[in-house]
């Protein structure tokens, strides 16, 4: 019951759907999903605990950087179906498409520093 009520609660927002499409297409630092999502770095600290709860999403430490991506099939049984239903739901969804004009800017370099 904890696993699904944890993936429930981590589909319910709209800004942790917007960080999963995000990383859909690549790896994000916490800076860098800041700064396309306008919000505060502890709010997306929390989205992202969030989606690690749930399982979708995984952190790898690299170097000073913490890199967050999709959780593979192997981390978690649920991330095929998940990420399948929201490419299908969001696919023409406006918002989505702005965060993924400003995926292909975004530098971690700029934004937190060398």
């Amino acid at each position: 019951m904890r696993q699904a009520t944890n993936l429930y609660k981590a589909l319910s927002d709209q800004n942790r759907l917007r960080i999963l499409m995000m990383l859909k297409e690549k790896s994000l630092c916490v800076c860098e999903i800041v700064d396309i999502l306008k919000l505060a770095n502890s709010t997306v600290s929390k989205h992202l605990s969030v989606l690690r709860n749930a399982d979708l999403i995984m952190d790898d430490k690299d170097g000073r950087w913490v890199n967050y991506r999709i959780s593979s099939k192997a981390e978690s049984e649920n991330i095929e179906t998940v990420m399948s239903q929201l490419d299908e739901l969001l696919i023409n969804n406006e918002t989505i498409k702005q965060d993924h004009l400003l995926l292909i800017d975004v530098d971690r370099h700029q934004i937190c520093g060398s």
